[in-house]
């Protein structure tokens, strides 16, 4: 397959998808044409420029660094459309009416390049329909790609062809979508809504269907449906508040438009109370009201039979929370299924009509099981797919009882399960792949050459595929780490604790890593196996593993255990191979000096970096400062340093933790030579190359020069500014003294200006810090609470 190389994109809309579709390529550093309606008055970029504006003020932030807003160039369909011959993918994101859209292909469709991918970010409409009045060869180069929103965090994506579609164009497609936006990629039927939120949505309604018919207000039913069940905190009801009501109401409209035979439309019909909401504008989260309401602090329900507002918070019974905690999936169900108790039965329910809708729509909305599972773990937050749920809860007892609600009328349809569904199988994921009616067979995974770099891709239950905790050979494992290779010359360290803190166990393991990768590898990935499913990296030291070190000799006993620390970072900074850091998630404290230590990082976009110790009232002793020093001076090549320990000294001082990989760059945690990846999926395989690259291109590790510090004056100009601080009152007496005490490790200590240091110098200052700071009472109240509650303490 050539290669697509996407040099620069146009989205045609600059309302929220399309404006958040635009920073999402940014992110990935590709240039963006952002139109729009031309303005009636002033600039007649007006609406695109507002919107880059608007990009800079959203939370959650679409974009990485807003300092990238700059490659997205504002453009009008007046004055710009030749532009579009510049583009390589053009993608269309405005209001979902079929008759505006045609309106806009007839104008841009001249303008598109001979060579150019034409797609409509649709959530819904027919991507056939949409191509009609299009040239043959425009119309093979069109289809739909459909993000969710946010688009810069969601995963899923869902491409749909039509009938004219050229199949080199989705692979290209998908390819760009996987790598370079690190999206998860699922190809859907051209069918309304296609398949996440024709099955989302469906559950939403079925929800708010059964929760009435129970009796269940939207509070409890959120507490149901959100966590405990493995799916998105906010549940159903907040969720369509998040969405917009007014949202959820035009993908609710489609289907009723479109699927008039559907044996489920009758549930398709707009809710009473959604409906009453939307038409009194109560929209949702951006409307202030919906659903939910805040009132100061209060977060209040809406009443349906008042329609008002009343007090809100209500949970689960005991015993359904009891219920949800069995990690059985059979007994679970079973337990659902059986009980008098309303709330069980409300389960049972919503799961019973997701399994029925989901076997009788599998052959019109997807190409296999795998997909809708993997369309609503990535689209709606699932932990396990719809399909994943029924064959891990037994396959053919849940067949039964489901039939059985059918036959008895308690279901939402009288339609009855196909036939497939009763053929003997014991569910429709399986080692040679996953259920397909459509072509009576099981589907393997995709082979686009894209799917090489994804050494352990998302699982699917039953799928038997490698898994990234047991895959490859072993060469050490304990309670604490991994040590595995996967047939190959480089060698990886997987942590196992939880969070992937760093306890003595770990300490052992990098050290024993070293040494392994440096008798018989060509380098050192540190790398773990959820890094892709939301795991962190690592959230920092062991702070209850200390504990009883502590209890038994005091804050002196915690000294040497701090030095191996240091000693296991300084090993890996100066290994004989190149020692890589794959990064994923939270990088705090301990896991940001870990990751800091290694010759190389590659950090997936949503990293989260930062020197947190300050937040339980100590200071980081694992060789933080003492590198916060070190690239200072390296970076001021004989300038004045302090001018480049402020940013590094002031991230440390007030915890700060980076929003993104590129925040983390900005911040001084990740050098020009470090790679930001995508999608988390490759990140090994980005490490594992860096690697072999470094060792094959002659690595040798860094020489241990002597550092240059600013000593007494940096100190006394840091103090200064604290104290200001202080008397000002932004920061306590606590803060102020740890921040002094950082600004003492970073300058070197009670030392002239300009005095040369060695790296030991800078870590002896850091572990004494710390262990005075151990000793000091105001610290030991952070550190409880932290232990204690999991927030930090302000004191």
């Amino acid at each position: 397959m050539s290669n697509f190389i996407v040099k620069k994109v146009a989205v045609l809309g600059a309302g929220v998808m399309g404006a958040q579709i635009a920073a999402h390529c940014v992110n990935a550093r590709v240039p963006v044409l952002l139109f729009d309606l031309p303005a009636k008055e002033g600039p007649k970029n007006g609406i695109a420029l507002r919107a880059i504006e608007n990009l800079k003020k959203l939370s959650p932030a679409p974009l990485a660094d807003k300092d990238l807003a700059a490659l997205i160039t504002p453009a009008n369909y007046e004055e710009n459309l030749a532009q579009l011959a510049e583009c390589d993918l053009v993608i269309e994101a405005i209001a979902e009416r079929m008759d505006w859209k045609h309106d806009l292909y007839a104008k841009v469709a001249p303008h598109i390049g001979a060579n150019a991918i034409f797609a409509s970010n649709t959530s819904g409409l027919s991507i056939t329909a949409l191509s009609e009045g299009f040239a043959a060869e425009l119309k093979s180069r069109f289809c739909g790609v459909h993000f969710f929103n946010p688009p810069r965090y969601m995963h899923l994506v869902e491409l749909i062809p039509t009938p004219a579609t050229q199949p080199e164009i989705l692979d290209r497609l998908e390819a760009f979508l996987t790598t370079t936006l690190g999206k998860g990629v699922v190809r859907a039927f051209d069918t309304p809504n296609f398949i996440a939120n024709r099955v989302g949505i469906f559950g939403m309604l079925a929800t708010m269907k059964e929760a009435e018919k129970f009796g269940l207000s939207v509070d409890v039913v959120d507490d149901l449906t959100g966590a405990r069940l493995g799916r998105a905190k906010s549940g159903t009801f907040r969720t369509a508040d998040v969405v917009g009501l007014d949202t959820m109401g035009h993908v609710i409209k489609t289907m009723q438009d479109n699927l008039k035979d559907d044996p489920f439309y009758e549930v398709y019909a707009t809710p009473p109370l959604l409906a009453k909401l939307i038409e009194a504008g109560a929209l949702g989260q951006k409307a202030g009201a919906g659903f939910y309401k805040k009132v100061g602090r209060d977060i209040q329900r809406v009443d349906p039979a008042s329609g008002g507002y009343v007090a809100g918070g209500a949970k689960a019974d005991d015993f359904v929370a009891r219920v949800l905690k069995e990690k059985d999936a059979a007994k679970r169900m079973k337990a659902l299924h059986d009980s008098t108790n309303p709330q069980a039965q409300f389960l049972w329910a919503i799961f019973r009509d997701a399994f029925h809708y989901i076997a009788l729509h599998l052959e019109s909305v997807a190409n296999n099981a795998r997909d809708v599972d993997l369309a609503l773990r990535w689209g709606f937050g699932w932990n396990m797919g719809p399909f994943e749920s029924w064959q891990a809860a037994g396959w053919k007892q849940i067949a039964q009882w489901v039939q059985e609600d059918i036959e008895a009328g308690r279901a939402l349809s009288k339609a009855p399960l196909p036939a497939w569904v009763f053929d003997g199988r014991d569910g429709v994921h399986t080692p040679a792949g996953s259920w397909s009616p459509k072509k009576n067979a099981y589907v393997p995974r995709s082979t686009l050459p894209v799917y090489a770099r994804q050494a352990f891709r998302a699982p699917v239950l039953g799928e038997a595929a490698p898994e990234g905790a047991k895959a490859g050979e072993t060469v050490f494992e304990d309670d604490s780490v991994r040590i595995w290779h996967g047939g190959d010359d480089v060698l990886v360290l997987s942590l196992k604790t939880k969070m992937h803190v760093i306890g003595p166990g770990v300490i052992d393991g990098i050290t024993r890593a070293v040494d392994e990768a440096e008798r018989n590898y060509q380098g050192l990935v540190i790398w773990n196996s959820d890094a892709a499913a939301g795991g962190a990296f690592s959230a920092g030291a062991d702070l209850q593993a200390m504990m009883p070190v502590f209890m038994s000799g005091g804050a002196k006993a915690i000294g040497p255990e701090v030095a191996r620390l240091q000693a296991a970072h300084q090993r890996l900074k100066y290994a004989q191979v190149p020692v890589v850091a794959a990064v994923a998630g939270l990088a705090l404290g301990g896991g940001c000096e870990l990751m800091l230590h290694a010759a190389r990082r590659v950090v997936a976009l949503e990293s989260y970096v930062g020197l947190v110790e300050v937040g339980v009232g100590l200071v980081p002793a694992g060789g933080g400062l003492k590198e916060i020093a070190v690239r200072a001076a390296q970076a001021a090549q004989g300038n004045d340093i302090l001018q480049f320990l402020k940013n590094g000294f002031m991230a440390a001082a007030t915890a700060t933790v980076s929003k993104s990989a590129h925040e983390a760059r900005k911040m001084g945690y990740l050098s020009q030579d470090d790679v930001i990846v995508f999608n988390p999926y490759e990140l090994l395989h980005v490490a594992r190359s860096q690697a072999r690259a470094m060792f094959d291109a002659g690595y040798r590790p860094p020489l241990a020069a002597p550092v240059p510090v600013v000593g007494r004056y940096g100190i006394a100009t840091i103090g200064a500014q604290l104290i200001n601080m202080r008397d000002g009152g932004f920061i306590s007496a606590h803060d102020y003294k740890l921040g002094l005490m950082i600004a003492e490790i970073v300058c070197g200590g009670d030392v002239d200006a300009g005095s040369l240091v060695n790296e030991q110098w800078l870590l002896d200052l850091e572990r004494k810090a710390f262990v005075e700071l151990l000793g000091n009472p105001k610290t030991q109240e952070r550190i409880m609470g932290m232990v204690q509650t999991g927030k930090p303490v302000r004191n």
